[in-house]
């Protein structure tokens, strides 16, 4: 049986599809209809791998308390072996792009509110975490477990970016820090701004479980990603840590902070395999060669 669009929405909102305003095809889809009702409204489905309702929990929570992030409509339904949701359009406002220390700070600041409100959220851990930030997978070898990727001559991917993957999920593994929600996609291709001010965080499917510590660091490195993603300068990595801390109102232990410099990288190692898996350019890889020595220090890895 074939998910129905339309059958779905008439049944879960009581009007069936009148017009698909948009759709995008990735790990889920994402349209955008209007219904006969007149309503418009947001529909995403993707494979069921028992993640989606606690990432749509936990976004109705930080909806329902102001943060600006599109407010779920309905819960998760599973259909057809898909976990699907309807939420509200969250339309206008534009990317921040950049990567400077001051847009690092902009970015910070949004993501400490963020984790300061999931860290009042009570839900079953959304595991297992996104594929980029998957370090603690337990499938052979050092990178999780991805058919399409896997099937694919690895003997291409330079040696640099296995060795310093392989470096940085050593540290990350070796840490005890405990676990929270956050999000794992916080990059400028999910935000919009208005008036220099955010006015939605978008791709609440990204939530992962993982240190505090770790989840930052990730969003200091890929805060600046659009289309291709990179890595931002060292210094605009630390200047998201640094806001983030203040914002936060706590202050990183040494160990937290060795965590953080760790997370930074394991994005941007997965986006270079990625990229010469597919034959690419590789502005992933390029940052990696160019940066990773340094955050390789201050990650004590």
């Amino acid at each position: 049986m074939t998910f129905s669009l339309s059958a779905w929405c008439s049944s879960e909102l009581g009007s069936p599809v009148a017009e698909v305003l948009y759709e995008r095809v990735s790990i889920s889809t994402v349209s955008g209809v209007r219904l006969a009702d007149g309503r418009e409204v947001y529909v995403k489905a993707r494979p069921d791998d028992g993640r989606a309702a606690s990432c749509v929990t936990a976004q109705a929570s930080l909806a329902s308390r102001g943060f600006p992030c599109p407010r779920p409509l309905t819960p998760v339904v599973v259909a057809d072996g898909l976990a699907v949701h309807a939420e509200e359009p969250l339309p206008g406002g534009e990317m921040l792009l950049g990567s400077s220390p001051d847009v690092a700070r902009r970015y910070a600041a949004v993501f400490a509110r963020l984790m300061a409100l999931l860290a009042d959220v009570s839900v079953p851990p959304p595991l297992p975490s996104p594929r980029w930030a998957r370090w603690h997978h337990t499938d052979p070898g050092l990178w999780p477990a991805i058919d399409f990727l896997d099937a694919r001559d690895q003997s291409v991917v330079p040696s640099l970016v296995s060795e310093t993957a392989s470096r940085v999920r050593k540290r990350l593994l070796a840490t005890s820090l405990p676990c929270v929600l956050g999000h794992a996609d916080f990059e400028a291709q999910n935000l919009r701004w208005q008036d220099g001010e955010v006015l939605a965080v978008h791709d609440w499917d990204s939530l992962a479980w993982q240190p505090e510590a770790a989840l930052a660091g990730a969003a200091c490195g890929a805060f600046a990603n659009a289309s291709p993603p990179g890595l931002v300068p060292v210094e605009s990595s630390a200047a998201f840590l640094e806001t983030y801390q203040q914002v936060r109102g706590r202050a990183f232990s040494a160990e937290e902070v060795e965590v953080a410099w760790a997370g930074s990288m394991w994005t941007a190692l997965h986006n270079a395999r990625w990229e010469v898996l597919h034959g690419d350019p590789t502005p992933s890889g390029d940052a990696v060669r160019a940066q990773g020595a340094e955050r390789l220090r201050l990650a004590n890895a």
